[in-house]
């Protein structure tokens, strides 16, 4: 065996010297005899490194001679492995390491095209290991490196490769010192890189430092450099970045000044003369938008025309000056009314689509100008055909596949505002097309604080879901309205409710389906991206075919899995006949807070909803009232227990004739709801923040008795959600022996908070109160950690808290219980699995209060513990009196288990009557504002 691996060893290497002479042409045969003597001296053989030189040896040489693009990766990867079995100063490591071993390789790696698959970044990395710390090659690996992994960020939208990017490009600046031949380039693709990630988390930072790092380029490129133009360039483009951010005038005058300097050194002629002419023509653009300079519009269009004229027909960015001369030509027709430049405009944007494949990026942009042509002209001269091809643009450029969801969600913004603004019949339509970009946006995030702060980078767009339920209630469509209202507020916690996608749902049941799904997603999503960089157009149509057959895969493969009984609306909101089930037990009352008009929707058992106009409540009335109870509360708080409370009572009556009274008349005379009966309250935007429960009239009838409040007519409990609410019910099916455990946190030590030196009393008066049939365990003082409230809450069904629970209105993830230790976080619970929980009572202050960022997602920490599988629970709005409400607590306890004496069994559903027995009892011992501070979220 020895002496045949030598034979065929010897035998290949005679072969390879034989090719190197020019004297043998068959190399592919060589490399055969390699891979084998290397298959026949595997790891651990005494041999194997030299067998790995042999094979690179024979692979580079074809790429010397043949320029096989495949032979370059598999010599990287075999110097990868051969490198570190080669000590410093061995004979093998200097044949290696030569100029002609693995700096070929890895030279020929920086040849090779950007690869942002999986596959070529690994690549890159390996190069980038086989090339140490004060290895010259180095700083251009790091480059490459940053390049995949910034096309991958491009692709696919994960900031941290955007991040790893500029990590990467920041060693290269760094390994480039001053005097270093590339370090201009280096200074400038950091540059680049900052910008971009500005552009997509907007940090003033980053645009700070490309701008410094592209003036020191700038002084590297001094007048008579070769390569000034492209510095001035560059920097001109950061300094307008800056003054659309912060409108700071020097900027754009900076940047106008420095694009006309470029334009001197690209005199008529200069091959890249047509990109400064469009670069200044943006920059005059850009000021005559922002600061109204008219002047600035006759030179942009002058500018966009030479442009135009320098540009060939097949010039693959002609499309871009097109649409840019398209866009000017529409601000100058919006001051002019000169019906001549529309005309133009829109003859433009036709050229350009006319030059595009289908799947071109540019067709985008090419939709939007066409729309911003068409709007322009029909807010001057009103003919509807104007506004109807208008729409048709935003429609076309909001499912043009080759944009990412965040680009695509905003047009569907603008077509919403557009529809609205002009009362045209697709704002429904663009409503939904907006909220189904928004799930599959939220749907490739992979965790719940990165799906938040996906949603919270749409801040201006947070009113849209009460805006498209008041609009389908404006067109007569009340069911549509509850299910847009439902998809718009339920986004991030129906993702994050289980911390699971659809998909993982469906591996559990059909692994196959849900491999292929995932499969066909990720080839559609390639093959719309990788059209992006096609400019032959023969090889665009046929992307544009494989784009066409790709998509009719994934639609069947989607078929398939609606076909599954549990997975009939894979990837589709719920309808309204879903979400009825949420009123099994009662109706649900969702109010709508909308800038065109206030409303409630309430959903019956069976049959359509009850629309309840709001006539005397306007979104700006709710916005004062919000902030009359924050005021009337914190005077409140500062009373004795029995003055009266003026402010609040006139607020509750408020709260009681203009939102609640219409509402109790429907549901009286209309629905013939009985009293006593069970309600739930789902409120939108700024009715989150007012307390419906506690609306009362506070009058006195003729016979001398009180008119009576809500919670007197009905049992009052909140859901965040419809969704909240059935998932809830359905987790009712599954129960377990009752546990109980009661958690508190009354030294919380230093920083954390004041002492709460009621607690421990509280805990022993609900120990007191809880029934011996049930589990019952305690948990305070050194004991009441983080980790030990964690494993509490999954071993245990019922628990009550006592302790502060602070709301972090920035970070609603990070609001918390206040542990020993650690803060308990919403994020902590959320991400555990809590498969036994019932009910649990939050005995702490600021529990139930939303997020000022996504005020419709209700995002707190009562909701939170909801969402993790309670099914019951008991929160506040503001801060609790410890003491204060014991009284509270012990009423609540003694209703919930006051029939277990006759064999009863501990009952969550049972918890909304016993707050609302329980702060009735406690009327004359309770100021008002700390009866009404506790509600009940859930079954």
């Amino acid at each position: 065996m020895l002496c045949g691996i030598f034979t065929l060893t010897n035998l290949a290497w005679a072969r390879l010297k034989g090719y190197i002479r020019n004297d043998l042409q068959d190399i592919d045969g060589t490399i055969s005899l390699f891979r084998d003597a290397l298959a026949l001296r595997p790891q651990h053989h005494p041999d194997h490194s030299l067998s790995l030189y042999n094979l690179t040896e024979a692979l580079t040489w074809r790429h010397h001679k043949k320029d096989t693009a495949d032979d370059i990766p598999e010599a990287a990867q075999l110097y990868h492995e051969l490198l570190p079995l080669c000590p410093e100063g061995t004979y093998l490591r200097g044949l290696a390491a030569g100029a002609n071993g693995v700096d070929y390789v890895i030279r020929g790696c920086n040849d090779l095209p950007t690869d942002a698959s999986d596959e070529g970044i690994h690549l890159r990395r390996v190069i980038f290991e086989l090339c140490p710390l004060g290895h010259q090659l180095r700083p251009d690996a790091l480059h490459w490196l940053a390049e995949a992994v910034e096309a991958r960020f491009d692709q696919h939208g994960s900031i941290d490769d955007l991040d790893t990017s500029i990590q990467l490009r920041r060693e290269a600046v760094f390994l480039c010192l001053e005097g270093h031949a590339d370090r201009d380039a280096y200074l400038n693709n950091l540059a680049l890189s900052l910008v971009s990630r500005f552009d997509h988390q907007g940090k003033p930072n980053d645009l700070d430092e490309a701008i410094s790092l592209h003036e020191e380029a700038l002084r590297l490129h001094p007048v008579g450099h070769e390569s000034r133009d492209s510095s001035l360039d560059n920097l001109g483009g950061a300094f307008i970045d800056r003054f659309n951010e912060r409108g700071d005038i020097d900027d754009i005058t900076r940047a106008i000044s420095l694009y006309r300097e470029a334009l001197t050194l690209r005199p008529p002629g200069h091959p890249r003369r047509d990109t400064t002419l469009g670069n200044l023509a943006l920059a005059l653009q850009t000021r005559s938008d922002k600061l109204d300079v008219s002047k600035d519009l006759n030179e942009v269009i002058d500018l966009y025309r030479e442009s135009l004229r320098l540009k060939r027909h097949d010039h693959p960015q002609r499309h871009v000056t097109l649409l840019n001369l398209s866009s000017v030509l529409c601000s100058r027709f919006t001051q002019t009314q000169e019906n001549g430049d529309v005309e133009e405009a829109i003859t433009l944007c036709q050229e350009s689509l006319a030059a595009l494949s289908s799947l071109h990026p540019g067709r985008y942009f090419s939709y939007m100008r066409l729309e911003k042509a068409y709007l322009s002209r029909y807010e001057i001269l009103h003919d509807p055909a104007d506004l109807s091809v208008a729409i048709q643009n935003f429609r076309l450029a909001s499912r043009h596949p080759t944009q990412g969801f965040p680009v695509r969600i905003i047009t569907a913004w603008n077509w919403v505002a557009a529809a609205e603004e002009h009362s045209h019949t697709s704002a429904l339509e663009a409503y939904n097309t907006y909220f189904d970009l928004l799930d599959g946006h939220l749907a490739t995030r992979s965790s719940t604080i990165s799906r938040r702060e996906a949603a919270a980078a749409f801040g201006d767009t947070k009113s849209l879901p009460v805006d498209a339920a008041s609009c389908a209630i404006r067109h007569d469509k009340p069911r549509q309205a509850v299910e847009l209202a439902e998809q718009g507020r339920g986004q991030q916690w129906s993702l994050a409710s289980r911390l699971r996608t659809p998909v993982e749902d469906l591996e559990s049941v059909n692994p196959t389906l849900a491999h292929n799904y995932l499969e066909l997603s990720k080839l559609v999503s390639n093959a719309a991206q990788s059209s992006a960089i096609i400019t032959d157009r023969a090889a665009a149509e046929r992307a544009a075919t494989e784009y066409r057959r790709l998509t009719r895969q994934w639609e069947a493969a989607v078929a398939e899995i609606r076909d599954l009984r549990a997975f009939s609306r894979f990837l589709l909101p719920p309808l309204y006949e879903d979400l009825q089930a949420a009123a099994r037990q009662g109706p649900v009352i969702i109010l709508i807070a909308s800038q065109y008009s206030c409303s409630a929707i309430i959903i019956p058992t069976s049959g359509d909803p009850y629309h309840v106009p709001l006539p005397s409540v306007a979104l700006a009335d709710l916005k004062i009232l919000k902030d009359r109870f924050a005021r009337a509360i914190r005077h409140a708080s500062l009373m004795g227990p029995a003055e009266l409370r003026n402010d609040l009572i006139v607020l509750l009556r408020a709260v009681w004739n203009v939102i609640m009274l219409p509402i109790i008349n429907v549901l009286q005379y209309d629905m013939k709801l009985k009293y006593h009966s069970r309600i739930w309250l789902c409120p939108t935007a700024a009715f989150t923040s007012i307390p419906l429960h506690a609306a009362h009239s506070f009058r006195i009838n003729p016979d001398g008795s009180k008119e009576p409040c809500l919670e007197d007519l009905y049992i009052c409990s909140y859901t965040p959600t419809l969704s909240a609410l059935v998932r809830s019910r359905q987790g009712m099916k599954r129960r377990v022996t009752p546990s109980f455990v009661t958690i508190g946190q009354g030294q919380p030590g230093g920083g954390k908070g004041k002492a709460l030196l009621a607690v421990d009393s509280e805990l022993e008066l609900v120990h007191k109160l809880v029934p011996a049939t049930a589990n019952r365990t305690a948990i305070s003082g050194d004991a009441a950690t983080r980790a030990g409230a964690l494993q509490a809450l999954q071993e245990n069904t019922w628990v009550h808290l006592a302790c502060h629970g602070k709301q972090d209105p920035a970070q609603p993830y990070d609001s918390h219980f206040v542990m020993k230790d650690e803060h308990l976080t919403l994020l902590d619970i959320m991400e555990r699995d809590i498969p036994r929980a019932e009910f649990a009572f939050l005995s702490a202050c600021h529990t139930a209060v939303g997020d000022e960022k996504t005020p419709d997602e209700v995002i707190h920490l009562a909701a939170g513990l909801q969402f993790s599988g309670f099914k019951s629970v008991v929160g506040t709005l503001w801060e609790v009196d410890d003491a204060v409400a014991q009284h509270v607590v012990t009423a609540f306890y003694t209703n919930m288990f006051e029939d277990l004496k006759d064999g009863g069994v501990m009952d969550c559903t049972k918890a909304a009557w016993a707050l609302n027995r329980a702060t009735h009892a406690v009327k004359t011992k309770v100021p008002l504002e700390q009866r009404m501070v506790f509600i009940h979220i859930g079954v």
